[in-house]
Formats: structure tokens, sequence, C-alpha cells
């Protein structure tokens, strides 16, 4: 099926602004690199403002999808399910989890950092990403018999984006193993506990 001219508005927008960011990524950039005409990208959104939350949409759908992917696909087990997110995270660090897209960090970090009013619709999507990936490690530590799983799962999280802070910042991928190795110390002590 080919891509609508709307579908590649967003893919080029995405693309631009994960690595140029979303303030400084103009709409005539986009509309250059992707060929689309003014009156077209005007039919589909109303300001960037909509297209930049349509991006965030297609990044979190993508991201969400990947990523889970990969957790469950490394095992049916939910404890190796939770410790494979680092090994898909170190993927991702080295830049080859997303064709034509290194690693420029989270895109919902970066919006929720050039966004920083909590009630932007740019902020607020951020926020609601990270709760389903939130939601999602919960299920997941429910399923492997956490004593407390909405705890280990907010613990899981916090390492999560630690690596993803210290990867993009210090450009270190292996941020990635060092977590896991921490989240493997977790889990084994919650799941002894409970």
């Amino acid at each position: 099926m080919a891509k609508s001219r709307r579908d590649d508005l967003v893919d080029t927008a995405l693309k631009l602004f994960y690595s140029g960011g979303f303030t400084a990524t103009g709409i005539d950039k986009i509309l250059a690199e992707s060929g689309v005409a003014k009156m077209t990208l005007y039919k589909h959104f109303r300001s960037k403002e909509e297209l930049i939350l349509a991006v965030l949409h297609r990044r979190d759908e993508q991201f969400r999808n990947w990523l889970m992917g990969e957790m469950e696909k490394a095992s049916a087990d939910p404890r190796e399910r939770l410790l494979a997110m680092f090994d898909a995270l170190e993927v991702w660090f080295q830049g080859r989890a997303f064709k034509g897209m290194g690693f420029n960090g989270c895109a919902f970090i970066n919006a929720a950092g050039e966004f920083g009013d909590k009630d932007h619709p740019a902020h607020r999507a951020a926020a609601e990403h990270k709760r389903s990936i939130v939601e999602y490690l919960k299920r997941l530590c429910s399923e492997a018999g956490a004593s407390d799983p909405a705890k280990l799962a907010e613990q899981l999280a916090l390492l999560k984006e630690g690596a993803i802070a210290t990867a993009h910042v210090r450009g270190m991928p292996e941020a990635a193993q060092i977590a896991g190795e921490m989240a493997a110390r977790m889990i084994d002590t919650d799941l002894t506990e409970a």
C-alpha cells in the first residue's frame, strides 16, 4: 500500500524533529525534504503544533511496537522479557533500531524539554508515552510475581530513563547493559521477597 502525503509529512517531520529539534526545525525544511506542497501540509495540519502532535503519536506507536515486540520475542518468561528491554535499548543506542534514524536520545524527553509547560499538548503526549511504558512494565512485573509490581515497574522505568539519558549525553551505549545488570539484581531481590 502506498504511503499517503500525510504519512510522508509525518515520517519526514519525525526524522527531522528527532535529529534537529522540534522548535529549531522549520516547516520549509520539512516541505523540502518530503516533497509535499505547503497547501497539502495545511490541508492535513492547521499548524506546526498539530504536526508535532501527529509526530509524537506516530513515534509513540512506532517505539512501543518496537520495544514491546523485542521484549516479547526474547522470551515467554516475564522476568526475561523485563531484562530484554535493556538488550533492545542497547540496539537502539547503537543506532540500529529504526531505519534512517540513528540515536538522538528520546523524542519524548526531547519534547518535554522543549515544551516545558506541563499543560502543553506536546508535553502531555510525552508524559502519556512514558506512562504507557510503565503500565506495560507493571503488567510484566505482576506476571513475574513481583511483591509490588507498581513499585518495581517504576524502578525499572527509572533505570531505562537513566540509561537513555546516559547513552545520549555521554555517548555510552553500554549504559543499557549496566542498567540491565542493575535491573536483574532488583528483579531477583523482589521476586525472592514475594
